[in-house]
């Protein structure tokens, strides 16, 4: 069955609606409503503004190729015809058979290939959707950033929704913004009470705001977005730290799940993916594709290949350009704090008593064999937190562990600040580093207890001579605005912030490098994979300095107890073996859960085996992963990263933006939006238009660039300008952005002079021009699409030859023989358009006839992925027939497994090639007077 109107409209061409011509900006098929048509207004009266048609409500009238009207182009250099294409160019969304690279080097960022392979990896595949699993530090979001840039660069883009912990929200938004040009409104409890002030109360915000970051506790509030997200779908979702989603039944999986089913492409980003349960981490994997994993319980890497990528650092890729880009991470070096007398005499208490088993009349079973550990863990972190535990402990004990708790209770109430030797040492340590009054050096301090954070904020910055100003606080009870307003200030060369003191709530996807490279674990969590974490803050990606690690060890003198030598001492050493000779704490653990790392370890220490012991019987277990895990990424990488094939009529974006500019303004745009240049900045003041464009971006941020009434918009395409502008807002007292903005080819203001350039010309207007060609040339635009409206095949296709011997060439090939470019002459020459107008049709039905000639070479092309995903289908579904568990279990998993091929296959469908291509004719060439006569 043919889907004509699936192929009617493209990105870029012209319609005609109400009474009014509007330029298409995206095509969506399959709605409620017929398809879906965003557009701009053409016309007079709906010049620049932004709508949306739906086949079913309106009556859509696309323009008819043979009906062009050929004008001439009188401009200087020919500049009209040349934007026009080259805007008709960068409209135009890259078909789904290209595969290559169109952006990559386009951003303010280093063009690292071991960044730019998750993006070949999610173009390859049926839908962009994979699991970024790189170890902490290797620059996921850069990865993100490039992958949401090549798919806006496909038409696949506009709608895009970022889920993140909510101590990166503003970190996240900030580097896609400077990085990439994307801008996305931030969803945090200011961004909410922005949504109550801007939209009516019921309406969706995601309709309201295309682009948005939220927090995934925020998102999961049923009660407040549930509906919402039920009646909104997406081009692309990411989910960052998204092995927070594994639980299934929990609020987060429930969300992902329902996210994953309304978006096309689906970005997963976690250095710790999976817990070490293939069936946990299989249910991850069935949100990129629920056809990958046939059995939950058995499934083989080449099952998944096309859905994952893990590097390390000492990746041959990785490794090989990595260069002076991230500093070689110095020792974890432990720091011995030998107990003081009150301090031993709590040893003594929890060794003779708790760890002994004599605090309870009754028989010790179960999870309560592991409070002793609770309280050593506890002391080992500070005798406040001791205290803070047995305080609570103490509400509903009875008996002899009452009295047992009591005793420890009056010991650590009788422990002074004095008498604390890591408190002691830390204070030691931070001045040998030169943290003090009058320096510039700083230190992340992590702790896993709330009362030690707090208690060190208090106590520390008088003992360094530190004003209370120079120290941050920062857990798990911070209020989002505040959590990121603290990890702005300590990334801020010219903040006065010297010392964070923080816990495990700063350890997944925060920055801390730009101005830190040391950190202090004041105690160690029993985990690997939590001590890698905590590392990565500062050891990562742009790291200039050697990162430095101290670690603060309690040690007593009793030979039993087991103060930090027994488990501390042995987790850092190991952590710093498996970091230099495996590159990652995972495989050294055989998971990626740390807290059933932990567990693990404190069942084995009960048992009466040591750090070393536990982890070597973790490693003569079978583990589960490691085919899994175990050599991605590892393998050297010889071929480049595609690019791809675009054509283009100008050497850089700088070029069309200044030719651009100049066009729309008549040569004088210094008189209407009173642009200046300084060198390699423009500044000038921002059209109504362009601003509604920007509104996405932090109010704040656009505060900072007002001029009166208007916004003044600084912008550079100079990378060395941007990361210098970049650098100062660093080196800033205060949290800013950067004043100057990275012109990437996907930033608001290059799609707004795209728009401008299109809107040019009059309705279905062709310019002609004379160039340094025999006979007349049509250049004709050819685009299949399928039934979702998505470009399947685009064809650049210049025609010459007419009328007896037509023949076809790529476009790309035939501008430049042509002369087509800015050294071009327009000499105004006549030229009879008559015979132009006669060769029209010819013209059309020649690319038309090259089209169908090459349609089964086009089908061919675009069927191989889907082909590929039928066959896994067809295993999937194969796969469910030998299910040997209970009756009524089969047949759910029959009507689960039937649904989800159903669905499938109706995808599949809808991403084949369908129905008739259509054509524009873009420009005639045609030789001048003097190569006519010649």
């Amino acid at each position: 069955m043919s889907h004509p109107q699936a192929v009617t409209f493209a990105p870029g061409s012209r319609i005609e609606v109400r009474d009014e011509e509007w330029l298409v900006r995206s095509v969506k098929t399959g709605t409620a409503d017929g398809t879906m048509i965003k557009v701009v207004g053409v016309s007079e009266f709906v010049q620049d503004v932004e709508a949306t048609f739906f086949t079913a409500l309106d009556a859509i009238t696309p323009l008819v190729p043979e009906e062009t009207e050929l004008v001439r182009d009188t401009t200087s250099r020919f500049r009209q015809s040349r934007l026009f294409l080259e805007a008709v160019f960068r409209r135009t969304p890259l078909p789904r058979t290209e595969r290559g690279l169109a952006l990559a080097d386009r951003f303010l960022l280093d063009p690292l290939s071991y960044q730019q392979r998750p993006v070949e990896l999610a173009l390859s595949g049926l839908r962009p959707r994979i699991l970024l699993a790189d170890v902490v530090g290797l620059g996921k979001t850069l990865e993100i950033g490039l992958i949401l840039a090549e798919l806006i660069r496909r038409g696949r883009g506009d709608r895009i929704l970022v889920v993140s912990p909510q101590q990166v929200l503003e970190q996240f938004q900030r580097e896609l913004w400077t990085r990439f040009a994307i801008p996305l409104v931030r969803l945090d409890s200011t961004g909410i009470q922005r949504i109550q002030q801007e939209i009516p109360a019921g309406r969706n915000p995601f309709t309201h705001f295309k682009r948005a970051i939220i927090s995934i506790d925020t998102l999961k509030d049923a009660g407040q977005f549930g509906h919402h997200l039920d009646a909104t779908t997406w081009d692309a979702v990411v989910i960052d730290e998204s092995h927070n989603l594994i639980n299934t039944g929990t609020q987060r999986n429930e969300l992902a799940r329902k996210l994953a089913a309304h978006s096309d492409a689906l970005l997963l980003a976690s250095a710790t993916p999976h817990s070490g349960d293939k069936e946990s981490f299989a249910q991850l994997i069935s949100l990129l594709d629920p056809t990958a994993i046939a059995n939950e319980k058995d499934y083989e890497p080449d099952d998944i290949a096309h859905l994952y990528l893990r590097r390390t650092k000492i990746s041959p890729e990785v490794r090989d350009q990595m260069g002076d880009r991230w500093a070689d991470r110095g020792p974890s070096t432990p720091v011995t704090c030998a107990a003081g007398d009150i301090e031993e005499q709590i040893f003594d208490e929890l060794t003779d008593v708790w760890l002994a088993g004599k605090w309870s009349d009754d028989r010790i079973t179960g999870q309560h064999r592991l409070f002793p550990y609770t309280l050593l863990k506890a002391f080992l972190s500070s005798h406040r937190a001791l205290h803070e535990t047995v305080k609570k402990r103490l509400r509903e004990a009875t008996g002899t562990e009452r009295v047992a708790l009591t005793r420890l209770a009056e010991l650590t109430t009788a422990m002074t600040d004095d008498d604390s030797s890591k408190l002691r040492h830390l204070e030691q340590q931070l001045r040998e580093i030169g943290v003090g009054r009058g320096s510039d050096i700083r230190a992340v301090v992590f702790s896993e207890r709330v009362a030690t954070i707090k208690w060190l904020a208090e106590v520390v910055p008088a003992r360094l001579g530190l004003k209370p100003n120079a120290v941050r606080v920062l857990h798990g009870g911070i209020p989002d605005k505040d959590e990121q307003q603290i990890l702005q200030e300590f990334e801020l060369a010219g903040s006065e912030v010297r010392l964070l003191f923080t816990g495990d709530v700063a350890s997944e996807g925060v920055n801390l490098h730009q101005q830190c490279h040391h950190l202090f674990h004041y105690d160690i969590p029993w985990s690997l994979i939590r001590i890698e974490q905590r590392n990565g803050r500062v050891d990562r990606y742009g790291q200039q300095h050697q990162p430095q690690f101290r670690a603060l060890l309690l040690t007593s003198a009793r030979v039993d107890a087991k103060d930090d030598r027994t488990v501390s001492a042995a987790l850092l050493r190991r952590e710093e073996k498996a970091h230099r000779t495996l590159g990652s704490a995972h495989a050294a653990t055989g998971c990626f859960d740390g807290k059933a790392e932990e567990d693990r370890l404190v069942r084995d220490l009960l048992a009466g085996r040591t750090v070393d012991e536990s982890y070597e019987a973790a490693h003569a277990e079978v583990d589960p992963m490691a085919d899994l895990f175990g050599d991605v990424g590892s393998a050297p990488e010889t071929t480049e990263v595609p690019r791809a094939r675009v054509p283009k009529l100008f050497d850089s974006t700088r070029d069309f933006v200044d030719t651009a500019l100049h066009e729309i303004y008549q040569d004088r745009p210094e008189d209407h939006i009173d642009l200046r240049r300084e060198d390699e900045l423009l500044t000038f003041l921002a059209p109504p238009d362009l601003v509604q464009r920007l509104t996405d971006l932090p109010r704040s941020y656009l505060r900072n660039h007002r001029e009166g009434e208007q916004l003044r918009l600084k912008v550079t395409f100079d990378r060395t300008l941007a990361q210098r502008k970049l650098d100062q807002a660093r080196q800033s007292r205060t949290p800013v952005w950067p004043e100057v903005a990275f012109l990437s080819d996907v930033h608001p203001m290059v799609d707004w002079l795209v728009d401008k350039v299109l809107i040019r010309l009059g309705r279905q207007q062709a310019p002609v021009l004379t160039a340094d060609v025999t006979d007349p040339v049509f250049l004709v635009q050819g685009v299949y699409a399928n039934r979702l409206g998505q470009a399947t095949v685009v064809q650049w296709m210049a025609v010459s030859g007419l009328p007896d011997a037509p023949t076809i060439r790529p476009m790309d090939e035939a501008l430049p023989a042509a002369g087509v470019g800015p050294t071009m002459v327009n000499r105004v020459e006549p030229v009879d358009l008559a015979p132009l107008r006669a060769l029209l049709p010819q013209a059309v039905a020649a690319a038309r006839q090259h089209l169908a000639g090459k349609r089964d070479e086009f089908d061919a092309a675009n069927a191989a992925p889907l082909r590929e995903h039928r066959a896994r289908l067809a295993t999937f579904q194969q796969a469910s027939l030998f299910d040997t568990g209970p009756a009524p279990h089969r047949e759910r998993r029959r009507q689960r497994v039937q649904a989800t091929v159903s669905e499938q296959h109706d995808l599949l469908d809808r991403l084949e090639t369908d129905g008739e291509p259509l054509l524009r004719v873009l420009a005639v060439l045609v030789p001048s007077g003097e190569q006519s006569a010649a």
